[in-house]
C-alpha cells in the first residue's frame, strides 16, 4: 500500500511547526486513538476465556 503524503509547515528557521496529512491517514489516526481510549478504559475489566466465548456463540447459533 502506498504511504499517504504528508507535508510540513515550517517557520523562518526551517523548524517544523505543523503537518498537513492525507485525510485517509488522519481518519486512521483518529480510529487508532479511539481504539486506544477504549482499551485504556477497559483495562481493568474481567476477561472471559476463549472457550467460554466460543460456547456462548455456538449456543446462539453464531458460530
Amino acid at each position: 500500500m502506498k504511504q499517504p503524503k504528508s507535508e510540513f509547515i515550517t517557520d523562518a528557521n526551517g523548524k517544523k511547526k505543523a503537518v498537513i496529512l492525507d485525510i485517509s491517514l488522519y481518519q486512521e489516526i483518529l480510529e487508532d486513538l479511539e481504539d486506544l481510549r477504549l482499551l485504556a478504559e477497559r483495562k481493568d475489566e474481567a476477561t472471559i476465556p476463549l472457550s467460554e466465548v466460543e460456547k456462548r456463540l455456538k449456543a446462539r447459533g453464531l458460530l
